[in-house]
């Protein structure tokens, strides 16, 4: 900590991609003593060059911002920096996400939806060497821990796509030898990394040769394939979510070619989308990760709450790391770039997610 004026300060940094809450927080700092907020940041590249520039004492980061992995960027963070305070300022409380960030070493969880008045006690609370975790994780972290150690039940497509990996391929070698496209491999490694709670291919792979049982196979799941190899192709339900009215149209066009005989229904916002899940549970829902001012990912949550069954693809002209995780944990099966929505990528997807077991 700097000295100014005999005085002790605390010297922070603070890291998030929206200025407005910026700001907020660095209200919430000033009204502390004898802390200052020396830079403030918007994107991993920056957050790197800034903490070797500043090397302040304490930094509140999101989690959500461009050319930023967390559960790559904080570990490297905490090992060059041992003594630097870190505290995550976000509005995500997936509790498999914040274990692995506290394993990383950050000193504190606080979650944006939380009084400023604890904002501030968790910046002291850190900076006096106490671990902060806001309270409504710390439920989720404890039924966690108690719970006993299970393997997961995958689908057949994801055991394939495991196995495949412990041999070693790579995501093309994977798509080839399963007839699928890189990016639908990518969106299975993604699902399947969160059910095994790992972060890597490495250790996917290690996983399965600890719990060589998890690519064991059930009679259900060997009838439900011979069943998709003879029928591959069926009536769907599909549900599209998109503020943009014609975009919807365009896309409504092309679906209506690859699936001449499904039933097609549209939704501009989240409410009609629920409304209309709600009475058609539709085999397949695509999604826009942002529907003007609001949230598509809260839309797909919103959506298996309302009928679990649903399969949910968000889509985005955005394409960002951070969105593809959201979209996983959020329930959805695939994640695709607008750009590439044609009829042949559209008829791809569709069959793989009907023939491919998933939930």
């Amino acid at each position: 900590m700097s000295m100014n004026a005999h005085t002790c300060v605390t010297r922070i940094v603070l890291a998030d991609d929206h200025a407005v809450v910026r700001a907020g927080i660095q209200k919430v700092i000033e009204e502390l003593p004898n802390m200052e907020v020396v830079d403030e940041v918007e994107d991993g590249p920056s957050l790197v060059r800034c903490l070797r520039e500043t090397r302040p004492d304490c930094l509140l980061v999101d989690l959500h911002m461009p050319d930023f992995d967390p559960l790559q960027t904080i570990p490297e963070i905490r090992r060059q920096y041992p003594s630097m305070k870190i505290l995550v300022v976000s509005v995500y409380d997936d509790g498999f996400y914040v274990q692995k960030l506290l394993e990383a070493g950050v000193d504190g969880y606080h979650l944006k939806d939380q009084p400023l008045s604890d904002l501030k006690l968790a910046v002291r609370r850190v900076l006096e060497g106490e671990r902060w975790i806001s309270s409504p994780l710390i439920s989720k972290l404890v039924d966690k821990r108690k719970s006993a150690p299970t393997i997961p039940r995958l689908t057949v497509r994801q055991r394939d796509i495991l196995r495949l990996l412990q041999e070693g391929l790579d995501n093309q070698a994977i798509a080839l030898e399963l007839n699928l496209s890189i990016k639908t491999v990518e969106n299975h490694l993604t699902r399947l990394y969160k059910l095994l709670e790992v972060g890597s291919r490495l250790e996917a792979a290690n996983y399965a040769n600890q719990h060589p049982e998890i690519l064991g196979i059930t009679g259900e799941q060997a009838a439900q394939l011979q069943f998709a190899k003879a029928y591959p192709r069926r009536d769907v339900t599909l549900l599209l979510v998109d503020d943009n009215f014609h975009y919807l149209q365009q896309l409504q066009r092309v679906l209506g070619k690859v699936c001449p005989k499904a039933d097609l229904y549209t939704a501009n916002s989240i409410m009609t989308a629920v409304r209309m899940a709600q009475r058609v549970h539709p085999d397949i829902a695509l999604i826009d990760v942002i529907l003007g001012e609001e949230d598509g990912i809260r839309c797909a949550r919103r959506i298996k709450a309302v009928s679990r069954e649903t399969r949910i693809i968000m889509v985005s002209a955005y394409p960002d790391r951070e969105f593809r995780r959201l979209s996983i944990e959020a329930g959805a099966i695939a994640f695709l770039d607008k750009k590439d929505l044609d009829a042949r990528a559209l008829k791809q997807v569709i069959e793989d997610i009907l023939t491919s077991g998933l939930p």
